[in-house]
């Protein structure tokens, strides 16, 4: 062996080979069982009469001859054999796998939706075409829940009322189906932000209270106009975020009253609507969270993106080792030995 060969057999420590465990050791100490039934229990005694045979001598002759092969010691070995197998898959051996640094989820993650009156503008583009803006927001929502697989995602809309259609849960499909399922006005025609705010703060609450609290809560709330209805003040909803440990992410959403028709701009009836951006950005600041403007479809993809960015998905966890369960092995050998054994018994009887 070269020098070579010796270093990378050094490198190789016997820890590279498999790590196997008995779960139940004590299940060995009835290996000698067979052995001590035997000795204990006395051999059964024949009562009946005794057949004379003529021939005795030849009898014995012929059993001096099929000595030779020794008639049961194989069968005997083999269930030995299959006995001793069956006390090592009783002791359950295992076998440690290879280290796995599992994902772990760190996010409750609370979408707020504006539905109220203004969202159903028409002055945003989606695929070539002019949409409302709520349109053009579900389509962003929607490809931002595919980002999010291992988080608990839960949706709350709001009008003139805030409501929690979602609660946080990992069926992201079936927050995907409450967001499809919204429309203008379903929670009246105003804006509360400020209850919004304090409805998501209270379901995240519950939420860690009832499993544990989770490393980060995160709302992203999107809204197109100025809070004009609810009985929560935005800023004080946004006291209430921060002393509940919760990040709200502000969107405020909205084109500047303009309408694009065949690559021309006109004006929207009515004008741009009012956005408080100062209100919202206060709420972020107040929370640690960021606040965004997004004045067409592509902007509010890139917030989303960047919201992506700013709150990962998953984190590594503790490193394990999984234990693999290895009984099925002794004891699949331990039945094939026993067939054989009654196999092998019952051709040296014929």
């Amino acid at each position: 062996m070269d020098g070579r060969a010796m270093s990378l057999a050094a490198a190789m420590p016997w820890e590279t080979w498999p790590e196997l465990q008995l779960v139940w050791p004590w299940w060995l100490l009835a290996l000698p069982l067979p052995l001590l039934a035997l000795w204990l229990l006395p051999a059964v005694r024949s009562h009946a009469a005794a057949l004379r045979f003529p021939h005795a001598a030849r009898l014995s002759e012929v059993a001096k001859l099929g000595g030779r092969g020794r008639p049961g010691r194989g069968p005997g070995l083999l269930l030995w054999l299959a006995w001793a197998l069956l006390c090592v898959a009783a002791a359950r051996p295992q076998q440690l796998g290879e280290p796995v640094q599992p994902p772990q989820a760190g996010r409750d993650l609370m979408l707020a939706l504006d539905l109220s009156g203004s969202m159903q503008e028409p002055d945003m583009s989606l695929g070539g075409r002019p949409v409302d803006r709520l349109t053009a927001a579900k389509a962003v929502l929607a490809d931002f829940l595919d980002r999010r697989a291992g988080d608990r995602v839960g949706l709350l809309v709001f009008g003139r009322r805030a409501y929690a259609l979602a609660p946080l849960t990992l069926d992201r499909e079936s927050v995907r189906q409450q967001l499809q399922d919204s429309v203008v006005g379903l929670a009246g025609q105003e804006t509360a932000i400020g209850d919004a705010i304090g409805l998501a703060v209270k379901r995240l609450r519950e939420r860690s209270d009832g499993a544990g609290a989770p490393q980060d809560r995160v709302l992203i709330l999107l809204t197109d106009g100025v809070n004009t209805a609810g009985l929560l003040d935005p800023r004080k909803a946004a006291e209430l975020a921060r002393d509940s440990d919760v990040r709200v992410h502000t969107v405020a959403f909205g084109g500047d009253g303009v309408m694009s028709v065949f690559g021309f701009k006109l004006p929207m009836p009515g004008g741009g609507d009012e956005i408080d951006e100062a209100t919202l950005r206060a709420i972020s600041e107040a929370t640690g969270g960021r606040f965004f403007r997004a004045r067409d479809t592509e902007q509010l993809a890139g917030i989303y993106d960047e919201i992506d960015r700013l709150e990962p998905v998953e984190r590594p966890g503790p490193t394990l080792r999984p234990r693999i369960e290895r009984y099925a092995w002794p004891l699949a050998a331990a039945l094939v030995l026993a067939v054989l054994s009654l196999l092998l018994a019952g051709w040296r009887r014929q």
